[in-house]
């Protein structure tokens, strides 16, 4: 039976590191408190002129080919996972497209926030295993804080999110039990407002700039978390996501070689590493230096981890993320 294997990965982040010192010169806070709260001690900002969310995204592709020994005209399609597009539209997949100058060739831009890339590979590998493409490019890649408030009134969004992009190359595989085992996918918009950057948006009257100046309440334009919600479907969620990729595949959590969830907070990957019981060398945990980059951060710690050694040949990877909707997600990959 054909699948979709991943035959090349890569990152790209910002040169413009933003540590917890630099921040609580800017807002009352500190590494301390920080770093007790979230597990981060520094994320990367982009430069203006420099890094757009699809230039980003070049830059990862550039390396995922490379090491997948292709070049960019071996690409056949696009799966781009981004809730930060670089404008309103076009999305940001096109415009990458253009950087690697693959002229007629499909993008597909979704938006599913953290659990965006997970939810992009499995669109990828739903298109391979039809037949339809043969190696598809696929990419998270955001640009977070241009949007945040980094003020005291802004300090629970702000010292969380960082700005990155990862990719992955996939092709088709006849080999058995190898490549991409399983994925699964889950919303429920019951809890959409817990996580939510609610304004402009298309409902609201007079959307024409410069009118968008004159909304009531500010802060509608600026990122909103609900904490406690959040980390409580958070860890319910990714435990769920875990058990139901295993289940599906008739392994358990002791045939997990490395887990890598999304890098939303280190108490929460904590959590569901010791409800797994994985030992802590099984469990990828990077948010130490880049924060949330939503979409960007389960290919960031993959490619990370591929190049750390990590990630080996035949080995059993389960990816995990959850984010704003609230949406989650798994795939279960033997490499």
């Amino acid at each position: 039976m054909k699948k979709s294997k991943i035959v090349g990965i890569g990152h790209y982040v910002p040169e413009n590191v933003i540590t917890n010192e630099y921040l609580s010169t800017k807002m009352a806070t500190s590494d301390e408190w920080i770093t007790e709260r979230t597990g981060i001690k520094e994320r990367r900002f982009f430069t203006l002129g420099e890094d757009t969310v699809a230039n980003m995204g070049t830059r990862a592709t550039k390396l995922a080919l490379e090491r997948a020994g292709l070049q960019a005209k071996d690409i056949d399609f696009i799966v781009f996972a981004t809730i930060t597009p670089d404008y309103y539209f076009p999305g940001s997949g096109v415009l990458l497209g253009r950087e690697l100058e693959l002229e007629g060739i499909p993008a597909l831009d979704i938006r599913n926030q953290c659990s965006g890339f997970v939810y992009a590979l499995s669109i990828a590998d739903q298109f391979i295993r039809t037949g339809m493409y043969k190696t598809i490019l696929v990419v998270g890649s955001e640009i977070q804080s241009s949007i945040l408030n980094i003020s005291d009134e802004g300090r629970g969004m702000a010292v969380i999110f960082g700005d990155g992009a990862g990719a992955v190359i996939l092709q088709a595989t006849e080999e058995e039990g190898k490549g991409i085992l399983s994925t699964h996918l889950h919303a429920d918009g019951r809890f959409a407002e817990e996580l939510i950057v609610k304004a402009p948006s298309s409902s609201m009257p007079n959307r024409r700039y410069p009118d968008v100046q004159q909304l009531t309440d500010l802060s509608e334009a600026e990122p909103y978390m609900n904490g406690n919600a959040v980390f409580k479907h958070a860890v319910t969620r990714l435990n769920e996501a875990v058990q139901e990729a295993l289940s599906t595949n008739n392994y358990t959590a002791d045939d997990i070689d490395l887990l890598v969830p999304h890098q939303a907070n280190a108490r929460i990957t904590n959590y569901l590493r010791d409800t797994l019981k994985l030992p802590e060398n099984k469990v990828v945990s990077n948010i130490h230096k880049y924060g949330n980059t939503t979409a960007a951060s389960i290919p960031i710690a993959m490619s990370e981890a591929w190049a750390e050694g990590r990630i080996k040949e035949n080995d059993l990877i389960c990816l995990a993320a959850f984010g704003s909707g609230f949406t989650w997600a798994s795939a279960l990959i033997r490499w």
